[in-house]
């Protein structure tokens, strides 16, 4: 099905565009927390969000930055990487969800890719009574620092096994999680960083539609 485009409203007057679908009998609902100089464009999440739907899962695909962010971080790179604003956005939106009618009787999880990742643990800690899980796909968890202590939702790392650095500093984050928080890493063989070799990108859906199936059953608590 097709998404349905629409403007988030988030606090001071930003409004981020967006792409919500949400298939006949949805059983949880997947915001995307798109990963370094990406959008709710990006080809990679597009596809995974695909395999989402027609696993019956639901999606919102969104911009985390204004189009006047996006011309600064084009010149300068650092909105990016600026890990504190990018998990106060993903809160917001959060809390957007939460109070749509036909969004919020769906329990949530985040899909972060790269920085994205460590974005959505922020946001995932900060909104513990909200989230039903969360995955990390070629993601720099460690950049959510402290607040990985903090993370209560299953938490699913998917690492591509040409990427040495990143799975690396993968295994360092989960150490970081709560004992009682669920998690599990699972590494790609022949996947680089971005997921581009065949196939790869598909296995790395499939964990995500799985880990989302068996986590977004229930309603929070």
């Amino acid at each position: 099905m097709e998404p349905t485009s629409t403007l988030v409203p988030l606090p001071g007057g930003i409004d981020l565009p967006a792409a919500i679908c949400v298939p006949d009998q949805a059983r949880g609902l997947v915001l995307f927390v798109h990963g370094s100089g990406s959008s709710r464009h990006s080809p990679r999440n597009r596809r995974v969000a695909d395999v989402l739907n027609r696993g019956s899962i639901a999606t919102i695909l969104i911009d985390l930055l204004t189009a006047k962010e996006e011309e600064v971080d084009l010149e300068t790179a650092e909105l990016r990487f600026d890990i504190p604003l990018l998990g106060r956005r993903v809160g917001a939106i959060t809390e957007w969800i939460v109070r749509q009618p036909t969004l919020s009787p769906l329990s949530l999880g985040y899909f972060g890719a790269s920085t994205g990742a460590a974005a959505a643990l922020v946001a995932a800690a900060r909104h513990p009574n909200l989230l039903h899980a969360v995955v990390s796909r070629g993601g720099r968890p460690d950049l959510a620092a402290v607040a990985l202590r903090s993370v209560r939702a299953p938490s699913l790392f998917i690492v591509g096994a040409e990427d040495p650095v990143v799975l690396q500093l993968n295994r360092a984050a989960m150490a970081q999680l709560p004992e009682q928080t669920k998690q599990r890493l699972e590494v790609i063989a022949g996947a680089s960083h971005l997921f581009e070799e065949p196939g790869t990108l598909d296995q790395a859906a499939a964990l995500a539609r799985d880990w989302f199936r068996k986590y977004l059953s229930a309603q929070p608590s």
